[in-house]
């Protein structure tokens, strides 16, 4: 009788001792799944944002009418391609149909050569303002679209172009690049 509780208290120990390892195995499977899917969509959705904003920069460059060839051309005697942020976002509200919106947006300036970046620099106010002017107009409706954004960043560019060829003679910016885009 004695043999035969051992053996019970054995068996009692084994189940014990075989559900605590299934049950560290399957949390070892969910961590290695959980990781494995964290690294995939990390990895993988930064490419798809990229993807994005190609796209986006490929229409506005349809919508211009220039060819990458010419691009590339006018890039090469300008000199390399140089980034001018804004110092601060843009935070305005703009009307929708079914509620007003607060938008709030990053914006940094392609430029070529070093003496369009310190143009760029030395009217950072009169392009604040042109900008600021410009997203002021907008539509939170029409800022949902991809197509509204492309146009918007049209718009921009046009304007920023427009007022500093008024004031240096030159367009000075030949891209604005949105580089943060919040809506709520």
């Amino acid at each position: 009788m004695a043999d035969e509780k051992e053996k019970d208290g054995e068996l009692e120990l084994d189940n014990s001792g075989k559900k605590k390892k299934m049950i560290i195995i399957i949390i070892a499977v969910i961590v290695l799944l959980g990781g494995g899917a964290g690294a995939y969509f990390f990895f993988m959705g930064d490419s798809g944002s990229n993807a994005s904003q190609e796209q986006l920069d490929a229409a506005l460059d349809s919508d211009s009418g220039e060819t990458a060839a010419a691009k590339a051309d006018s890039g090469a005697k300008l000199g390399s391609a140089l980034y001018v942020p804004m110092p601060r976002p843009f935070r305005f509200n703009v009307p929708g149909a079914a509620r007003d919106r607060f938008v709030e947006i990053r914006v940094q300036l392609l430029v070529r050569g070093g003496d369009n970046e310190e143009n760029a620099k030395m009217h950072i106010p009169l392009i604040e303002s042109t900008l600021l002017g410009i997203f002021s107009q907008s539509n939170a409706d029409d800022l949902v679209t991809s197509a509204g954004k492309v146009s918007l960043k049209q718009k921009s560019l046009a304007a920023v172009q427009k007022a500093m060829t008024d004031v240096e003679g030159d367009k000075t910016v030949e891209k604005v690049l949105f580089t943060g885009f919040v809506m709520q």
